[in-house]
């Protein structure tokens, strides 16, 4: 199994915007309406919405390949591309998706670690995630991880309030 990393540009946006709505659909379409979840992919997955992530340079998009092939993603924010200020030098990693396929290949994990190996890059202090409450497994993977528990943020899929555990690493 060969992978490799490649930084995500305009140019890739019909690619993003098919691994974004495949691996968020995978991971969480048996957790909400239909409705709700097109209602959110139609928005966090719009041309218009992911030419202005793709051009803010606070924010980072990186595809993962196994064998030439999409396998997953990574978007990483700084700066005021963060969705909090967890605090005064980190790293948010907003997405970290791996397609349904490729799970249990280790995978995720090495997603994880190259958003670490960034924020050491970028002499960051604290990496962070929002993960939601009811995504045990992704809770039990970072604790895993050693990321611990800093507080929650509600956030909203149509109507349903979500609760979003953030979960942060110390890298100094």
């Amino acid at each position: 199994m060969r992978t490799d990393i490649k930084i995500c540009t305009l140019d890739d946006l019909l690619s993003l915007q098919q691994i974004g709505t495949e691996t968020y659909n995978e991971t969480y379409s048996h957790l909400n309406t239909p409705e709700d979840i097109n209602e959110y992919l139609e928005n966090a997955f719009n041309n218009e919405q992911l030419q202005k992530e793709l051009s803010n340079p606070s924010s980072t998009f990186l595809f993962l390949y196994v064998d030439k092939i999409i396998a997953g993603y990574l978007k990483v924010n700084e700066g005021d591309a963060q969705t909090f200020n967890v605090d005064e030098n980190a790293l948010e990693i907003e997405r970290i998706f791996v397609k349904n396929n490729f799970h249990s290949k280790g995978l995720g994990k090495f997603l994880l670690q190259k958003a670490i190996d960034i924020a050491n890059e970028r002499d960051k202090n604290t990496i962070w995630l929002g993960v939601w409450r009811k995504n045990k497994n992704a809770i039990d993977f970072h604790k895993k991880m050693g990321f611990e528990s800093r507080g929650s943020y509600s956030t909203y899929i149509g109507d349903e309030e979500q609760i979003m555990y953030i979960m942060a690493k110390a890298l100094k």
